[in-house]
């Protein structure tokens, strides 16, 4: 599955050290959620992720405070590709081992 879309940087406060995520908004995550996976640590999802002209592996997380998944977005991605906390992340994520 490949699904495209836009939400906003921000950063995750109940740690000191700096995690930052992106949102999957709530149509896609009941799609992710829907999926037949085998159970994995902490309920993720494994992804292949392009933001911009980066792309990586990495897995997606169900939150309980949004509802549905958040994609953590590393330093590297966050500096290679200029983001900015609060401001439009363009993803591309696509699903692996489905």
């Amino acid at each position: 599955m490949q699904i495209e879309f836009t939400a906003p940087l921000w950063q995750w406060q109940v740690r000191t050290d700096s995690w930052w995520f992106v949102t999957v908004p709530p149509d896609h995550s009941d799609e992710l959620a829907d999926l037949p996976l085998p159970p994995r640590g902490f309920g993720s999802i494994r992804v292949r992720v392009t933001v911009g002209k980066t792309t990586w592996t990495t897995s997606v997380f169900p939150s309980d405070k949004d509802g549905g998944y958040v994609l953590p977005m590393k330093k590297k991605v966050r500096q290679a590709e200029d983001l900015v906390p609060e401001k439009p992340v363009s993803v591309t994520l696509e699903t692996i081992d489905v």
